[in-house]
């Protein structure tokens, strides 16, 4: 976890896993650097929020592999699930639920999160049958951010088909997708305020 600037109350924080997704930002707002996967970006954001002060909301910026044929560029996500969490199998030998889907602030795409880079069809096929966008962080950033109850919006760059290629692709998509991801950001005065 990595933090750079400070956080207030009156304005947003920008959440983002890695480095090479933040190159490009050009911003006075404080980023919050929480590293890949489910487990770091929770811990990061619970940390931070539970510490000090709470921003007016966190804006998630990140890669997200494609689900569907031809979807590429930058997108808002309106609800992201867990496809690596059985909440069904879970409620059945519990009796609670748990990791259900989360509403974000705003209309926009379905992002499935979980802890593994999708890159087989099999998966990405099923994935397609419940969600338009996957990733590694988002599930986890916006949970840990309802249960301090700041509100999200999350933005995705395509970076990649989540094929059997993705692997190989990111490294060399990463670059372009971090600049759609400033520009986004750029061209979105009201998230500055």
């Amino acid at each position: 976890m990595l933090l750079t600037g400070a956080v207030r109350a009156d304005r947003p924080l920008i959440v983002v896993a890695l480095p090479e997704e933040a190159a490009h930002l050009r911003t006075d707002l404080p980023i919050l650097l929480t590293g890949v996967g489910k487990v770091e970006a929770a811990t990061a954001v619970a940390s931070l929020l539970a510490s000090g002060p709470r921003p007016k909301e966190i804006i998630n910026l990140g890669t997200a592999g494609a689900l569907r044929a031809g979807l590429t560029g930058t997108f808002e996500v309106s609800k992201v699930i867990q496809h690596d969490f059985n909440s069904a199998a879970l409620l059945a030998v519990t009796g609670h639920l748990f990791g259900t889907p989360l509403e974000l602030v705003g209309p926009g795409l379905v992002l499935a999160t979980g802890d593994v880079f999708v890159s087989d069809p099999v998966l990405k096929d099923a994935l397609a049958e419940q969600a338009d966008l996957v990733d590694m962080e988002g599930y986890a950033v916006a949970s840990a951010a309802a249960a301090h109850g700041v509100p999200v919006r999350m933005i995705k760059h395509v970076s990649d088909d989540a094929g059997e290629g993705a692997g190989a692709s990111w490294p060399t998509t990463v670059d372009a997708c971090a600049r759609e991801l400033a520009a986004w950001l750029a061209g979105h005065p009201e998230s500055a305020a």
